[in-house]
């Protein structure tokens, strides 16, 4: 039998029911695989100790329910850094909030303890969701278990770590520009970011309100939709999410018009990761999908209007955490000094530079020049989508340029920026995105997982997941 720590959420759930497997043992299993890996991954900001109470009351549900039970019942999952969990420090992996300890539970988490699922910690993060390799974590990088001298991805580096290397079944991330989908592809795992609204923020530390989504990273497509499944729904709490009543239920066809924007990938795109991506394609084809070639003229500027517009939302909410109000303080010889002083020591370099980036393209003189067109840009942009989708189901990208890259080998801040450059665009569109394993490429000797990105239109995550699970099929 597969061991318990690297079963995926379904088999983990069958061997629960079929008492193959105790919830105490499952857990047991993904602790101590935690306690011994993490320390050579930094993974984990904080290892939960076991919640006796909780893993009783999942093993009473599942013996008195059975299949009934939630699927979810007793599996233990990984929490970003910046979902609260009442009780549990949530510092969006920032000395801003080192000791911050929430005094309520996200929306998300309540949703998952009423489906009996556990918690096994808090995973590292790119400060307040800021990078895209998990070096900018006031705690220190964390490592890609597939090749540790080389990154995981990022924000939600941390989260795929851990479900890469085995230690927790599954994770929530959070993407606001590709967050969940770029640490999934260069990790070897699923991930989804829904449809803008689908899942509530309420409890999420936020970025750019606009743009922010928590969504599952999962080892396959039929677990990111048990733990999708889980967490969505309208929400009080969050007047961005979309009423229940609202939400359609979208009809799948067996066979997908699959739109591929061969325009977007002349430059830029490793050739070997191109390669890979245009024989999935072609296996999908022979399993009797079609290929569509479609137009999408403003892509091209998708990731400049993202860099102004997401800035633009990080100045504002973090404005609140200057030492004063909010955060870490530190004393100054004037109020201004106690300002300069708590967020200069307070903010890594990275969330500064975005801060100041977002002030600027706000401030009277250029708001209009900067700010107000990358939101025209926005607006085209959705449309020119919403214009592909009457020719295609799902639109197919790679889900990046190249393979994990090296520690340090992006030290230029635009090399870094560039690494959202085919998933921004979900976000600026709200419309639902996923990333699934297409297959591996070979750097300095070692096989590095490389991602298939597909995007659907608003509401219509089912899509997603069948065109996962066709990847999957041929793979």
């Amino acid at each position: 039998m597969t061991r318990p720590n690297e079963m995926t959420i379904e088999e983990a759930a069958h061997a629960l029911r079929a008492r193959e497997l105790t919830v105490r043992a499952l857990w047991d299993a993904c602790a101590t695989a935690a306690a011994e890996k993490n320390p050579g991954l930094n993974a984990y900001i904080e290892l939960f100790p076991a919640d006796d109470a909780a893993i009783d009351a999942a093993q009473k549900r599942v013996d008195a329910e059975g299949e009934k039970a939630p699927p979810l019942c007793g599996i233990p999952l990984a929490i970003k850094d910046n979902i609260l969990i009442e009780g549990k420090i949530a510092s969006s992996a920032s000395k801003m909030l080192e000791n911050y300890c929430a005094t309520y539970d996200a929306t998300v988490i309540k949703k998952l303890k009423e489906a009996g699922a556990l918690f096994i910690g808090r995973t590292n993060m790119d400060e307040f969701a800021m990078g895209s390799s998990t070096e900018h974590s006031a705690f220190g990088k964390t490592l890609n278990p597939i090749d540790t001298i080389r990154v995981p991805g990022g924000s939600s580096g941390g989260s795929a770590a851990v479900v890469a290397a085995h230690i927790a079944i599954a994770a929530l991330g959070s993407d606001t520009g590709g967050s969940i989908r770029q640490p999934a592809a260069l990790t070897g795992l699923v991930g989804l970011k829904p449809t803008y609204g689908a899942v509530s923020r309420s409890g999420l530390i936020a970025m750019g309100s606009s743009l922010d989504q928590i969504g599952p990273l999962t080892k396959s497509v039929s677990d990111a939709k048990i733990l999708y499944e889980a967490i969505r729904g309208q929400d009080a709490l969050d007047s961005t999410t979309i009423p229940d009543g609202l939400y359609e239920k979208r009809e799948v066809s067996a066979k997908f018009h699959i739109g591929v924007p061969r325009h977007l990938f002349r430059e830029g795109v490793e050739a070997d990761v191109l390669e890979t991506f245009e024989a999935t394609l072609k296996k999908l084809t022979d399993a009797g999908h079609t290929l569509v070639d479609i137009e999408l003229p403003t892509s091209s500027h998708a990731l400049a209007a993202y860099y102004v517009i997401m800035p633009a939302e990080v100045s504002t909410n973090l404005a609140r955490l200057d030492g004063i109000r909010y955060g870490h303080h530190a004393n100054g010889k004037t109020l201004l000094d106690d300002y300069v002083n708590s967020r200069t020591e307070g903010f890594g370099e990275e969330t500064r530079r975005r801060i100041l980036l977002g002030t600027f393209v706000l401030s009277s003189g250029y708001i209009d020049a900067y700010y107000r067109k990358a939101d025209a840009a926005r607006a085209v942009l959705r449309r020119e989508y919403m214009e592909a989708f009457k020719k295609a189901d799902i639109i197919a990208f790679p889900t990046t340029l190249s393979p994990a890259f090296k520690f340090g080998e992006k030290g230029d801040p635009l090399s870094m920026y560039l690494e959202d450059i085919f998933t921004v665009t979900a976000n600026l569109t709200g419309m639902p995105a996923i990333s699934v394993p297409m297959g591996t490429v070979v750097r300095d000797g070692k096989h590095l997982p490389i991602g298939i990105h597909f995007t659907a239109p608003h509401q219509a995550e089912e899509v997603l997941f069948a065109a996962g699970s066709a990847v999957e099929k041929v793979r």
